[in-house]
């Protein structure tokens, strides 16, 4: 089977020859190319027994609280006996499913799978709020007979190291964490697993404790084309992520680049700025969502971690961060770069040539769309780092 560099590097060849023949197919391949790789179907199971913390887990994961409308519901009390599916608000093609705890149902744990439809998961997570009781490990040993990944998660760390806490001067927290990590990983042993990873969170933080390492993990083990899509549904929870986002995006770049060349083959003046700027919104709306830079994540932002929305958005200096993205806010930002407009200037004087006049323009609206969204990319990221720091007040040093 090609990984998924091969493909990229065929693909790119592709592009390039359809580019001399066939610009239409060329940009209609593009077009195709990027909608499958913005829409990668990743189903994520979510069990443990009723109480443990799955919903919220899925919630806040899903940047929701659990008052919001489409939340998971939660409660004290199991209130899943099916399967729920939950798709991310931004990225509907990353699902989290609420499965119910296998000690409400009467099946035993293969049966279970099988009715929870196990095939369509590309992995679980199993949740507690205490150790893992029988019930997890049966579950966890038949995911494993099904040759699927699982990872268990202690939630409500939180909640234990606030009780640890209380009435104690020489609380620490460190030796706290270590055992409770301890605990978990003794009780998985007992039930026949060598090496268990247990991973500590709190639902209500996920940029503390063991999620980071969570998702580290996860990045890891998924198939290559499947961890784009975790990775932009993930929440900002380090700078590391915010890096890593901006790295795959920054991959697609190039695309974008090339059906706006695509473009610049139609002989029509002023034709190839309009699809460049479309191409630019399109991508820079990308970017915006994808860092948590769009109103509706700032205020959800400012919601969690009790920071004023005006003043995350102090933190952002690009006039494209915060704002609807339009074709006319584009070109009047793209005015401002020199060096493009210059380029944008050249591509359209271009189009007189004779004969190689089309080769050239399309040269230079490649050039115009590669250097524009690399630099704006640049700027969105440093915004992200920069909200990220002020959310959870730390300094720049940090």
């Amino acid at each position: 089977m090609k990984n998924s560099s091969s493909v990229d590097v065929s693909f790119t060849e592709l592009i390039k020859s359809l580019m001399q023949t066939d610009p239409a197919a060329a940009a209609a391949c593009i077009k195709e190319y990027l909608e499958k790789k913005n829409n990668t179907p990743l189903n994520i199971a979510i069990t443990g027994e009723s109480g443990a913390g799955k919903s919220t887990f899925i919630n806040y994961f899903r940047e929701m609280t659990n008052n919001d409308e489409g939340a998971a519901p939660t409660g004290c009390t199991e209130t899943t006996f099916e399967s729920s599916p939950y798709p991310h608000p931004k990225y509907p093609n990353v699902v989290l499913w609420d499965l119910p705890g296998i000690g409400t149902t009467t099946f035993p744990a293969d049966e279970y799978l099988k009715k929870m439809g196990f095939e369509k998961f590309d992995f679980f997570i199993i949740i507690s709020d205490t150790r893992f009781r029988e019930n997890d490990v049966k579950l966890a040993k038949a995911i494993q007979k099904m040759e699927k990944k699982f990872y268990f998660v202690r939630s409500k760390i939180d909640s234990d190291l606030q009780n640890e806490k209380r009435g104690k001067n020489n609380f620490n927290e460190e030796e706290t964490l270590k055992k409770i990590r301890e605990y978990c990983i003794q009780g998985l042993q007992k039930e026949g697993f060598e090496s268990p990873q247990v991973f500590l969170i709190s639902n209500f933080d996920l940029h503390l404790y063991d999620f980071p390492l969570l998702h580290e993990t996860l990045d890891r083990e998924l198939p290559e084309h499947k961890r784009r899509a975790l990775l932009m549904a993930m929440p900002n929870i380090n700078l590391e992520v915010i890096n890593k986002k901006k790295e795959s995006l920054q991959s697609l770049i190039k695309y974008y680049a090339a059906a706006s060349a695509a473009g610049a083959a139609v002989p029509v003046p002023g034709l190839s700025i309009a699809v460049d700027s479309a191409l630019i919104v399109q991508a820079v709306t990308t970017f915006v969502v994808s860092f948590g830079l769009d109103v509706k994540s700032l205020d959800k932002l400012a919601d969690g971690t009790g920071v004023a929305a005006t003043d995350l958005i102090k933190e952002i200096l690009s006039p494209l961060a915060a704002v609807e993205i339009t074709p006319t806010l584009i070109l009047n930002f793209l005015g401002q770069l020199g060096s493009v407009v210059g380029l944008m200037a050249g591509e359209e004087v271009s189009r007189f040539i004779p004969v190689f006049g089309t080769f050239i323009a399309m040269g230079l609206s490649f050039a115009v769309t590669y250097k524009s969204l690399n630099h704006i990319l640049d700027k969105l990221a440093e915004d992200a780092q920069r909200v990220f720091k002020r959310a959870l007040g730390l300094n720049s040093s940090v």
